[in-house]
């Protein structure tokens, strides 16, 4: 593409150099000499045209290219290239920081493809609030399906949008007016110039010129007046240019942008979708008599024009047709009929955008498998892996929890898995429920809120105590219990670190019976084999399994497998004199 967009500038600079030749050759035939120019001049502009769809067609490939690139660094789980979204990290979130939802080498940074600002909040939005509806995980999974079939078309949203929001950002913040403003502003009588008199006044100076014309060519009037008419003129162009200013403001130099997100609209309307919330999506793009991608370029052929009576152009153009004035009220007329279904076209596409985002992920992740959505409480799976662990080094597990009340209590020595086990456990759950495939073999769930307490922290901005932080979270769980919040799945990460062992021993085995006694649901790991007894005293509503460890000639060794029952070696001393730090 470039050797041919190299090919078609040396054409255009042979056609001007020719057209000087032309000029000389035919400088004494008048009729020959305008014909000849003419037939450049087209053929020039022809070139023109053709140089600028493929410059157009040159940037999409490399756009197309960049994505093949990232994608390629991503099988290699170098997400580096991909939005991690760090000012979402919320260690009060009732998951996500547990998690490692959000930030750099995260869960959002592998399924993030956004490609536009509202896109990537839409997906953020998505993980922060999962599903509880079964009909909807299924109606999103299904959406996701079709998706992950239509390649083509997704990777044709991702480059049109990166286009889009590579201008935006070429051009600064997109106007505000685009975001969910409805055109108040313009409906506003000070600030608005739509009034009556304007609105005749661009027709009636550019017919007086017209009028000018004629009589001047019969000879009813003299050619001087066109001075006084130009003053007249220019002088009432000028009145209304504060106001036509105010409003170019919105879309200063937005223009190529807004033909960005009309191309990324015209790819929806052209879409013929069969799941029932892609279509659903699709008729929110529905616009009288003219479809949305028409509408917005239209706003793009205006704002454009408008930009060009503020140039030096102005000088002609504002007396003779009160340029600036004339499109200054197209787009106040613009956003007053079209006002209110721009920020229903933008969720549309920002919504699209997101789930773009979890279609590339299930096409990237052939062999996970869709969970199955219950009717009644239970989560079993097979061969349940880590998203963020690679196929060579992730080690599965199963999970069977098929009655409510039960806790499984996780044991074993330090580094065997158990942390990895509990955060496997959540992001699969989350994936299920965002309608996502998850990493297993097989899956089966019952949709509920997921609560986690995995990695609390102290602060002291609001003088908290690490010990203080832990009990608030785990007070907002039993709150959460305690009002009958359905389908809760509990994840705890050693219950009361912050206390001493005796105090912490008793503490957590009260908090398993409250939360047995709440009718909760869930996993916990622990270092404190006591909460293994609680199997005796509650058979139906508590389990145990453990990860084990081995130390087979001074070598400590792994297996990274879950097995029933509780954990029988530890490390922490084993691990404290191989390094030194006792004797």
């Amino acid at each position: 593409m470039k050797k041919r967009i190299y090919t078609h500038g040396i054409f255009r600079l042979v056609l001007f150099v020719g057209c000087f030749f032309v000029i000389y050759a035919f400088a004494q035939h008048l009729y020959l000499l305008l014909a000849s120019v003419l037939v450049i001049a087209i053929v020039f502009a022809l070139s023109l045209k053709r140089h600028n769809k493929l410059s157009e067609q040159k940037e999409s490939a490399e756009l197309l290219s960049l994505i093949a690139e990232n994608e390629l660094k991503g099988f290699l789980h170098d997400f580096s290239a991909f939005d991690g979204a760090p000012e979402k990290i919320d260690p009060h979130h009732p998951f996500s920081f547990d998690l490692d939802l959000f930030g750099e080498k995260s869960v959002f940074q592998q399924v993030n493809r956004t490609v536009l600002p509202l896109g990537k909040e839409m997906l953020a939005d998505i993980f922060q609030s999962p599903l509880t509806s079964k009909d909807c995980i299924e109606e999103r999974q299904e959406a996701v399906k079709e998706l992950a079939k239509k390649e083509e078309f997704c990777l044709l949203f991702r480059v049109a949008g990166l286009k889009a929001s590579r201008d935006d950002r070429e051009e600064g913040n997109f106007p505000p007016v685009l975001y969910g403003r409805d055109g108040a502003d313009l409906r506003d009588d000070k600030k608005s110039i739509g009034h009556l008199f304007w609105k005749l006044a661009v027709w009636i100076v550019p017919f007086s010129y017209l009028i000018f014309v004629i009589l001047w060519l019969v000879g009813i009037v003299p050619g001087n007046l066109f001075f006084h008419l130009y003053f007249l003129t220019l002088v009432l162009s000028l009145i209304p240019i504060k106001k036509a200013r105010s409003i170019g403001l919105l879309f200063d130099k937005k223009s190529k942008t807004l033909n960005a997100y009309a191309g990324l609209l015209k790819l929806l309307e052209q879409e013929k979708p069969e799941a029932p919330s892609l279509k659903s999506l699709r008729k929110k793009l529905a616009c009288k008599a003219k479809r949305a991608s028409d509408v917005v370029e239209e706003l793009a052929h205006y704002t454009r024009s408008l930009d060009v009576g503020f140039t030096l152009a102005m000088l002609i153009l504002n007396p003779v047709f009160l340029w600036t004035t004339r499109y200054a009220l197209k787009i106040e007329n613009w956003m007053k009929t079209y006002g209110g279904d721009i920020k229903t076209w933008f969720s549309v596409l920002a919504e699209m955008d997101a789930l773009i985002s979890l279609g590339t992920f299930a096409i990237n992740h052939p062999d996970y498998a869709y969970p199955e959505i219950a009717d009644s409480y239970c989560f079993r799976g097979e061969g349940l892996g880590h998203p963020l662990i690679s196929r060579e080094k992730c080690v599965k597990n199963d999970i069977d929890i098929s009655r409510k009340p039960f806790f499984m209590i996780i044991t074993g020595a330090n580094m065997a898995g158990k942390s990895t086990y509990l955060r496997t456990i959540g992001v699969n759950h989350l994936l299920a429920s965002v309608g996502l495939p998850a990493c297993a073999n097989k899956m089966r769930f019952y949709p509920g809120r997921l609560l986690t307490n995995l990695r609390t922290s102290d602060s002291l901005v609001n003088s908290e105590s690490y010990f203080f932080a832990e009990l608030k979270r785990l007070k907002m769980i039993i709150d959460r219990l305690e009002a009958g919040e359905a389908g809760i799945f509990i994840i705890l990460d050693e219950i009361l670190k912050g206390t001493n062992s005796e105090d912490k021993q008793k503490g957590s085995l009260a908090l398993m019976k409250r939360l047995v006694r709440l009718g909760g649901n869930g996993i916990i790991a622990t270092h404190d084999l006591a909460l293994g007894n609680l199997e005796d005293e509650f058979p139906q509503e508590i389990g145990n399994w453990h990860f084990d460890a081995r130390i087979q000639e001074d070598t400590l060794t792994f297996t990274y497998r879950l097995q029933e029952g509780i954990a029988q070696n530890m490390n922490a001393s084993f691990l404290m004199r191989k390094m030194g730090i006792t004797e």
